[in-house]
């Protein structure tokens, strides 16, 4: 689109307004709720060991996940292709970040339209 014949009214804004981050920061938070609630009770628990919460200022939506040692760490990795198929239901473009603990590794990202349809 064209925006130089626009209204300075019909314009987006240049940055973001404390309204625009306070439901953006809502929308997370009910994501999150959501998400959680969609889980089987190991991956919960899987979950409640690890630091996570939703990017939802960002293309595409981003589930943060942040473990905080390797044990949990390796668990949550086997247990991404069910966590991006529950990711799924949220999002045909979201994807998972997921960071080792400090000085353990690199984080990495996989999306949901990297995995099959069947769930492998």
């Amino acid at each position: 689109m064209n925006n130089f014949f626009l209204p300075a009214d019909d314009l987006p804004p240049v940055k973001a307004t404390l309204l625009d981050e306070l439901l953006l920061r809502q929308l997370a938070e009910a994501m999150g709720r959501h998400f959680y609630r969609s889980c089987g009770s190991t991956t919960r628990t899987l979950l409640s060991s690890c630091h996570w919460y939703f990017k939802t200022n960002t293309y595409p939506m981003t589930l943060a996940i942040f473990c905080y040692d390797i044990e949990s760490y390796w668990h949550i990795m086997n247990g991404i292709p069910y966590i991006l198929n529950i990711l799924k239901q949220f999002s045909n473009s979201a994807k998972i970040r997921l960071c080792p603990p400090v000085e353990k590794g690199i984080p990495w990202e996989v999306g949901v339209d990297e995995i099959s349809n069947d769930g492998d």
